[in-house]
């Protein structure tokens, strides 16, 4: 009598994908809402309130005049890279007086964009000086808006005095694979950041 084996067949399981968190910082009006908006699949979550003259003393606006609201906590989306691969963004408020937000926002953070605009490039330097003196790997993502005049990334990159290995790029934070390609950008830079760190032995 011939004995039949049966083969039992595994079912194939999917993983849990990784969940990364990212910051996206910059000056005050220079596109951090709009680029959350832009990439995120769910609705984002924002936190804008009404310009105030309360507000106008400490806020400014200079080059932004038309713009009447404002981050008053962050702006969180969220983003699929790929099917292994979730990305949690957190926007910074861009005004000084929001600062003290920032080290509950950063706790966890992968890394961060730093979006500038080339019109108003001083109003970055503080989120640069942030993500460098914390050692969260960052990149600079220029804001391209209509009417600017366009630089090139290293020549950005000299007035910001970056070091070589900091990404810098061009972008249209209302253009969806232009927002993503940013984001793809920093999410390598932190991966390789973190590697070299790995094969740096800590000096003490």
């Amino acid at each position: 009598m011939a004995i039949v084996r049966s083969e039992r067949r595994s079912t194939p399981t999917t993983a849990e994908p990784v969940a990364l968190k990212l910051l996206v910082a910059g000056g005050f009006g220079v596109g951090k809402t709009t680029l959350v908006g832009t990439v995120s699949e769910i609705r984002p979550l924002r936190t804008e309130e009404p310009l105030s003259e309360t507000g106008r003393p400490v806020d400014d606006t200079a080059g932004v005049e038309g713009k009447r609201t404002t981050t008053v906590a962050m702006d969180f989306g969220r983003i699929t890279l790929r099917e292994d691969l979730v990305l949690y963004l957190f926007g910074t408020p861009g005004q000084d007086r929001f600062w003290f937000l920032w080290d509950e926002l950063a706790q966890g953070a992968l890394g961060a964009v730093v979006l500038a605009d080339t019109r108003r490039l001083a109003d970055c330097f503080a989120a640069v000086d942030y993500f460098e003196r914390r050692g969260i790997p960052f990149m600079v993502a220029v804001n391209c808006f209509e009417g600017a005049e366009v630089h090139e990334p290293d020549d950005v990159r000299d007035a910001l005095d970056l070091d070589p290995g900091v990404p810098v790029v061009l972008c249209d934070a209302r253009e969806r694979e232009s927002a993503k390609q940013v984001l793809v950008t920093v999410v390598e830079h932190a991966a390789r950041t973190a590697a070299d760190r790995r094969r740096t032995p800590a000096t003490t």
